[in-house]
């Protein structure tokens, strides 16, 4: 099998054609001109051609060698470009990430971490995915925010941190008979009008239907929505009560009075899973470090 050329005895071969010369070539190149002349030799050997001939005190390419030597300009330039885009990318300067989020994270915390890595990263192009539309998808994120028990792409090769655990908040409208108390306990709720709030049927509904058993009774929903602020709406108009997350609250609209739970109080933990191989990565090191002040700031 013949063997790939060495691409440093090819640029070698460019220094001593462009200079005519081995020794001012090993000078421009840190070289002593031995070491050189031992590279072209063996480029030459492993090639099985003859690549330079002397010409008075200097040295010239032959006609083979001038041919290998554009080729090799062309190929050292197209290196050259991959060595540098490697060199950004390292530095988050160019590129991309991927970043998937679950909705109420991503109308809270990332539009303001966006902002942030744009400023500081023009050449870094974000794919944001909305996990609640990516489900099933083989494609794994460079970074995701996700709430723990959700389905989710295999979580090997990622680092994975908890962000926040944060409990579930009941919203009533204005004048309902709970609407004054501080905190309320969940069977409380039993015999309400309830509005679905999960399009996605996923972990976050689960964890609230799971709480509502262990109060001895399944919610009665009434209306469904496709998400929280849509849910919020329909309770400040009057068509019933809903449950949900602190973090999907946003701010509450008039119309609506927002209390605790308790016996049980439900709960959803989320976190952050990067990928390993992006570690040293500037962005994802950025990008995490404002996702945990973006957390700090609504906690």
């Amino acid at each position: 099998m013949e063997r790939m050329l060495d691409t440093n005895r090819l640029r070698v071969f460019r220094a001593v054609i462009a200079e005519g010369s081995v020794a001012r070539a090993a000078t421009n190149l840190g070289y002593t001109p031995s070491a050189v002349s031992q590279q072209v030799s063996t480029l030459q050997r492993e090639t099985g051609l003859s690549l330079i001939e002397r010409s008075g005190r200097g040295i010239v390419a032959t006609a083979t060698g001038r041919l290998l030597a554009a080729e090799a300009d062309a190929v050292l330039e197209r290196l050259a470009r991959l060595e540098s885009l490697t060199a950004d990318l390292r530095a988050g300067r160019v590129g991309s990430l991927t970043v998937s989020h679950f909705a109420s994270a991503g109308s809270t915390w990332i539009p303001p971490i966006v902002a942030t890595l744009s400023r500081e990263f023009p050449g870094l192009r974000l794919d944001l995915r909305l996990t609640e539309l990516h489900q099933g998808s083989a494609e794994e994120p460079d970074v995701e925010i996700f709430v723990e028990g959700a389905n989710s792409t295999p979580l090997t090769g990622y680092d994975i941190r908890p962000l926040l655990t944060e409990p579930y908040l009941a919203v009533l409208p204005v004048g309902h008979r709970l609407a004054d108390r501080q905190q309320i306990a969940l069977a409380e709720l039993a015999e309400e009008s309830w509005v679905d709030n999960d399009v996605a049927r996923g972990s976050c509904r689960q964890i609230l239907l799971d709480a509502c058993a262990a109060a001895g009774f399944s919610p009665g929903f009434q209306i469904e929505t496709q998400d929280y602020p849509t849910a919020v709406a329909f309770v400040a108009a009057g068509a019933g009560i809903t449950v949900l997350p602190r973090l999907g609250l946003g701010t509450p609209p008039a119309g609506v009075r927002v209390v605790a739970l308790e016996d049980p109080t439900p709960t959803r933990s989320i976190l952050v899973r990067s990928r390993q191989s992006l570690r040293n990565n500037p962005a994802v090191r950025r990008l995490l470090g404002l996702l945990d002040t973006r957390v700090s700031a609504s906690s």
